[in-house]
């Protein structure tokens, strides 16, 4: 299956939030780092999606 992904396109996976804080961890080094740019749109997506991954969670506010 092709996923198309840009501007104006969201992908959405449906699992539990234990996956999606898997997700997360490995999407980490769109923050920057070193020997990475940073780009903010990617920054502000990844925040995004933790903030509405954390809300889903048990522990989460």
């Amino acid at each position: 299956m092709t996923v198309r992904r840009g501007q104006g396109y969201t992908l959405r996976v449906s699992a539990v939030p234990a996956v999606h804080l898997r997700l997360l961890t490995r999407c980490q080094p769109l923050d920057g780092g070193p020997g990475t740019p940073a780009i903010p749109a990617q920054r502000k997506a990844r925040r995004e999606y933790e903030n509405r991954v954390i809300a889903l969670t048990p522990t989460g506010p």
